[in-house]
């Protein structure tokens, strides 16, 4: 027997003491779906799930010398390539996307720590990650299971134990300017703007980031670009294309193979494969027959 379909999907900002650590909070609770694989993309916050009922099923890890594992809670640091995950027909819970400055407060230690690497969350917060979601399991509410979590999250982020973030001040004007600028600043204009080589620059941002100006640059072009596309789609009807060439130029790609490259790239795929992966009801336009080739 098909279980009814439910697709629920909620987005709130944390309270306001949580906010220098975790950007937002996204409830998702799917039922009666196909069976399906996710792409779990790259992006500008570390991602911490509570899930409500089954596990969180990782086939494929950014770094594919990570073994395929299942969790119910989990932690994953900054990436440039995607994740694979797999469900049954339905999932549910919570993402808080935690922010890279913010991570040594939370997490106690800085994000750099955890780059390509995403897990159960125990092995980074310890027995805090199965209080949490024992909390948020207690209600069957969203209001209820987000108050929870500012509620946890700010207290242990705002206890006197924990190390303040200790983000140097020069990194965290960096990582500030690529948010701005969503990567269209040069690791050159970064450096002479903190005072330090680039070389230097590199060294402290990858040590307290995950990744390199230049790699970040990169991330928050492409999540920009992906967030772009997918809004065409949306308020596209059923079979109307995406202009994926004019969001290319726009969203600073030199043209549209350059976008194709860099969807291979991070999420696996060029972006029509993409759309036709989650907006079934969509068609791309194609400025270039070499997009489907491979790179």
């Amino acid at each position: 027997m098909t279980s009814a379909r439910v697709d629920e999907h909620v987005w709130r900002v944390p309270a306001q003491r949580v906010r220098p650590f975790v950007s937002w909070y996204a409830g998702f609770r799917q039922a009666g779906l196909a069976p399906a694989t996710h792409r779990g993309l790259p992006s500008p916050a570390l991602t911490f799930i509570i899930t409500l009922d089954d596990p969180v099923v990782i086939a494929a890890h950014p770094d594919p010398r990570q073994a395929p594992g299942s969790y119910h809670t989990l932690i994953g640091g900054l990436h440039t390539a995607p994740a694979l995950i797999r469900h049954d027909g339905r999932q549910s819970g919570i993402q808080l996307a935690v922010t890279p400055l913010g991570a040594r407060a939370l997490l106690g230690m800085p994000a750099g720590e955890l780059a390509n690497w995403d897990g159960d969350a125990t092995a980074v917060l310890g027995a805090f990650a199965a209080e949490l979601r024992e909390r948020v399991l207690a209600h069957n509410g969203w209001a209820g299971r987000f108050a929870v979590i500012d509620e946890l999250v700010g207290r242990r982020a705002l206890a006197p134990a924990v190390p303040a973030s200790g983000a140097r001040a020069e990194v965290a004007h960096a990582w500030r300017r690529l948010r701005a600028t969503r990567g269209a600043v040069s690791v050159s204009q970064l450096a002479a703007e903190t005072g330090y080589s680039a070389r230097h620059l590199n060294a402290l941002f990858r040590a307290e980031v995950g990744l390199a100006p230049k790699a970040a640059a990169r991330v928050f072009r492409f999540d920009h670009v992906r967030r772009r596309i997918a809004a065409a789609a949306r308020a596209r009807s059923a079979g109307r294309a995406v202009p994926l060439a004019g969001l290319a130029a726009e969203c600073g790609y030199y043209d549209q193979a350059h976008l194709a490259r860099e969807f291979r790239d991070m999420a696996g795929c060029p972006p029509t494969q993409w759309l036709a992966e989650e907006f079934r009801f969509v068609q791309a336009t194609r400025g270039s027959s070499r997009e489907s080739s491979r790179a």
